[in-house]
């Protein structure tokens, strides 16, 4: 069914003029960027929350009183001494945070890893097709090309 659609998306853009497929290519190409930043920001994302889950391990392994470190900014740090490890502040978004247990912390943690892998899964689908229409487009543009210069 896949490559049926394929061959009337393709029968289509052999009826469109140069200035539509360089129209077509071009915004093909654009919403091909844009899904790669937005892949770019699931991964980066992804990482942050990874990091964040494995930080919340090593917290509920030091001792209540341990004197540690405590990050303000990502080159500021405060001296500081764990008063309970059992509870955590998780940022929600927007400068919300929220007082939870360390099992709900590392919960929030792996369902949030969990969605955005499966965004990330679903984007690079999206992508796949695009880049294809984008390489379909871009084919039909150099035969079409190809077939107005003059031949030596």
């Amino acid at each position: 069914m896949a490559s049926s659609r394929s061959a009337v998306r393709v029968s289509e853009m052999e009826k469109m003029s140069l200035e539509q497929l360089k129209a077509v290519k071009e915004q093909a190409d654009l919403e091909l960027n844009l899904l790669q930043d937005s892949l770019n920001n699931v991964r980066t994302a992804t990482t942050r929350l990874e990091l964040a889950s494995s930080a919340l391990l090593d917290l509920s392994l030091r001792p209540q009183g341990k004197k540690m470190l405590v990050p303000l900014t990502a080159s500021l740090y405060v001296p500081g001494t764990l008063d309970d490890a059992d509870k955590v502040l998780v940022d929600v978004g927007t400068g919300y945070f929220i007082e939870k247990t360390m099992a709900e912390g590392k919960d929030y943690c792996e369902r949030k890893i969990n969605l955005l892998r499966s965004n990330f899964d679903q984007l690079v689908e999206v992508a796949s097709k695009k880049k294809s229409v984008a390489d379909e487009v871009g084919a039909i543009l150099q035969a079409k090309l190809k077939q107005l210069s003059p031949s030596p």
